[in-house]
């Protein structure tokens, strides 16, 4: 695929971003783009390798290992080499409805399990894998694809996040009627508020593509909470099948001495207070916001991060993030072999952002909250912190151990917390007697996706827990297929 000699002939290159002293003053993409060309010389890197890796989708060591769509990757890096970019979008759309949200929001695990990457920098599949499909927007060829006919089928999905629209999106292909309920004011669950607007435009890019779902007879209805103001047993006698896609919206929360002090908040109410007041072009206090403040993000990962980015951008006067894993390496451990996942020290946009401001990078290792502290009004003003050291107790149990003398007090006035996510809320667990487990997850077998009620489906984080955008893409598109089946008794779909 490409050509041959290409990885020999050309080294990585990715598009540059905007500087982080510019970007922080405007909520728009910082992402710079290349010139078609460099990309057609990126696309050449793709070897003949005979057995691509970076396709696979796998689970190795606990983490994505290769495209958990399938992504066709070498066949439109090749086509992209030759410049046949409408031939590409093609082969990208067989495998991903949403390219454009992956090519920007996902970690690319593809790149990580690239037979290039053993001994040499990746191909840059994430930045071929959007230019394709912005450069086909821009070009027209992305237009509504209404089915030619209809099955008379009913179905609702509960949830507009990643896998409730990859869901909705295969059902209306095949011509059933799908029907997306979601609770807050605008379709996109996770896309359109827990993802800020530097990362992913809420107008450009996320309601464009639902546009295009309303337009080929998808139909949405926002505002709709079931199990409140709509009763979840009417799922079951208004329609034919029902997918649950609702997401793991259950934040992780940090039961310490001084939890109850004003100025601690999940992560989520912070970052999608922010999406909604800038897309409704408000402005003021009435959303968190970290202007002015000290600010202490408590955990990493994605979410974390976004939290640093969002706090930036509103003008905040110091920002720390505390991680409790240790620093990771800078090259890959002997432990983390390809093609797993690299677990590898990255300067993310955040903290790019924040060193930029405050000189360093926030991220502050191997620490542990042990308690908040507030002033006489009852808001935070301190944390008392720990340094800690991984190994096993005098149980044999692995897990952090506390270092005396380490203690530290750092200063707050606002705190987000981002330890990632429990699960789904219980609503729906109550209200439709969905059997779910111990972390409120419902219960439906990976392929078959049928949860113990007959009809009734369940895919994305609801089902596995916190995971990636392009998970839930991988789940939605699959409970679709078996969702279909069960209406039909056979189904077409991938």
């Amino acid at each position: 695929m490409g050509k041959p000699t290409g990885f020999m002939e050309h080294t990585r290159e990715l598009p540059g971003d905007r500087s982080p002293t510019a970007r922080i003053g405007d909520w728009q993409e910082f992402h710079e783009h290349m010139p078609e060309e460099k990309l057609q010389e990126q696309g050449a890197r793709c070897m003949d390798c005979g057995v691509p890796f970076c396709h696979t989708g796998q689970l190795i060591g606990g983490m994505a290992a290769g495209c958990p769509v399938n992504n066709l990757i070498p066949e439109w890096n090749d086509l992209v080499y030759q410049g046949q970019w409408r031939e590409a979008l093609d082969r990208l759309h067989k495998t991903n409805n949403f390219p454009e949200f992956t090519g920007r929001v996902c970690p690319a695990p593809c790149e990580g399990s690239c037979v290039l990457g053993i001994n040499e920098p990746p191909v840059t599949i994430k930045n071929i894998e959007v230019t394709i499909i912005d450069k086909a927007f821009e070009e027209g060829w992305v237009v509504p694809q209404p089915p030619l006919k209809r099955t008379g089928k009913k179905v609702a999905v509960v949830g507009s996040g990643p896998a409730g629209l990859a869901c909705a999106a295969q059902l209306n292909s095949v011509g059933h009627l799908v029907t997306v309920f979601e609770r807050a004011d605008r379709i996109g669950g996770l896309l359109m508020y827990g993802i800020p607007n530097m990362k992913l435009d809420k107008a450009k890019v996320v309601q464009r593509r639902v546009d295009l779902l309303a337009a080929e007879g998808v139909k949405f209805k926002t505002g709709v909470e079931i199990g409140k103001n709509y009763p979840a047993k009417a799922l079951l006698t208004e329609f034919d099948a029902v997918a649950l896609c609702t997401g793991a919206t259950k934040g992780r929360d940090l039961p310490i001495p001084g939890r109850e002090l004003m100025g601690i908040h999940f992560a989520m109410d912070f970052l999608r207070g922010n999406t909604r007041t800038l897309l409704d072009g408000k402005t003021g206090d009435h959303f968190i916001n970290g202007k002015g403040k000290h600010v202490i993000v408590i955990g990493g990962g994605d979410t974390g991060t976004d939290c640093v980015g969002t706090s930036m951008r509103h003008g905040c006067k110091s920002l720390v993030q505390f991680e409790i894993m240790d620093r990771p390496p800078d090259a890959r451990a002997g432990n983390n072999p390809w093609p797993q996942w690299p677990k590898i020290y990255r300067l993310d946009y955040g903290q790019e952002e924040a060193k930029a401001i405050f000189g360093e990078d926030p991220r502050v290792y191997c620490i542990l909250t042990k308690k908040f502290v507030g002033d006489d009004a009852g808001n935070v003003k301190e944390l008392h912190t720990v340094h800690v050291k991984w190994g096993k107790d005098a149980q044999g149990r692995f897990g952090p151990q506390e270092i005396p003398g380490t203690e530290k007090v750092y200063k707050a006035d606002l705190v987000l917390l981002a330890m990632g996510f429990m699960g789904p809320e219980d609503t729906l667990v109550k209200e439709l007697g969905v059997a779910a487990d111990e972390r409120s997850t419902y219960k439906a077998e990976y392929g078959r996706f049928a949860t113990s009620i007959p009809g009734v489906f369940a895919a994305g984080d609801c089902r596995r827990g916190q995971s990636l955008v392009v998970w839930a893409i991988n789940e939605g598109r699959a409970a679709a297929r078996e969702c279909d089946r069960f209406l039909m008794g056979s189904t077409t779909l991938p």
